[in-house]
């Protein structure tokens, strides 16, 4: 009796293995569609296992976000909150914002989307050699009334665009905007998605490309903040032209790049840039509360040579 049980299952088992040869298969030859466009004032890059060419709803998708957080659209909601006007705020421009304020209270007022018209003035001051006053410095430390959301609006572009794969049941892509990164299942060529941090170099314009480390990143999604052309020298050593929203001045530690892995790629561009201003130590700090992170640093030693520090938890190539 046992055994003529199993010979009724013997069919329904060769199905099985069948249905699943055919599903691999299928999948193995599904093609990867690429596609790239401007948004945000940059470019954007996705790849994606799918029968069908979804750019039409990427560049809708993108457009969204655009029209709430683009500092390069006149009409955008932050525009139009900016000239003072009071326009009604989406679900979505309101889920960015209080992640901003998250952000901002974890990090002790490290991440401010209200910062910029400090950093216009200080980048000016460093291109002509004319630095603002501390009159003018606490005079914009009082004004804060501007919203920038550049530090987490292609974090959260991207986050959109993995939420529309996912939604089409795409299960292998890449995401890319402005170097903020989603990825999901595996490449091209079948392997982790790899993506490479860049080397802080003396090149002002960035020719060389050179590659600090190449990471795998799976299922996650990972944000860079850096001043890869934009540092000055002092005492032999570097420091990044980062402006502390707390002070109004420049910060003095020595961290070049911050690097992070979360689960969301706002959230990582986000506390990338919160790093960046924060410094090694205060960044450990943080990071000892949110074990839900992952980063990876470039800054420079006691002897002006680049050092690189990382998360326990971050598997690094050339560790």
């Amino acid at each position: 009796m046992k055994n003529k049980k199993l010979w009724w299952q013997l069919p329904l088992l060769v199905l099985l293995v069948a249905g699943t040869v055919f599903i691999v298969r299928q999948q193995h030859n599904m093609p990867y569609q690429k596609n790239t466009g401007f948004i945000f004032g940059t470019v954007y890059n996705v790849t994606y296992q799918a029968d069908n060419d979804l750019q039409d709803e990427i560049e809708a998708a993108l457009k969204q976000v655009d029209a709430e957080f683009s500092m390069f659209n006149e009409q955008s909601t932050v525009a139009r909150i900016n000239r003072g006007e009071q326009p009604q705020r989406s679900k979505m421009f309101q889920e960015v914002y209080e992640l901003a304020q998250t952000v901002s209270h974890e990090t002790d007022g490290a991440f401010d989307i209200t910062v910029a018209p400090l950093v216009n003035a200080w980048g000016f001051g460093f291109k002509h050699e004319k630095m603002p006053t501390p009159q003018q410095v606490d005079s914009l430390l009082k004004i804060r009334n501007q919203m920038d959301f550049s530090a987490i609006a292609k974090g959260y572009g991207s986050d959109v665009v993995a939420s529309l794969m996912r939604r089409h049941g795409v299960e292998n892509f890449m995401v890319e905007i402005g170097g903020e990164v989603v990825t999901q299942g595996v490449s091209p060529h079948r392997v982790p998605w790899r993506i490479g941090v860049t080397k802080p170099t003396d090149d002002s314009l960035s020719t060389g490309g050179e590659l600090q480390t190449v990471l795998n990143v799976t299922d996650r999604a990972m944000a860079t903040s850096g001043n890869y052309r934009n540092f000055y020298y002092k005492g032999g050593r570097k420091y990044a032209h980062t402006i502390d929203p707390r002070t109004g001045y420049p910060v003095q530690h020595n961290i070049l790049s911050a690097t992070v892995l979360a689960d969301r790629c706002a959230v990582a561009d986000a506390y990338a840039t919160s790093f960046m201003v924060l410094g090694l130590d205060r960044s450990r700090e943080v990071l000892d509360r949110h074990p839900e992170l992952m980063v990876y640093f470039i800054y420079t030693d006691e002897q002006g040579q680049l050092a690189v520090w990382h998360s326990d938890n971050l598997k690094v190539e050339d560790d």
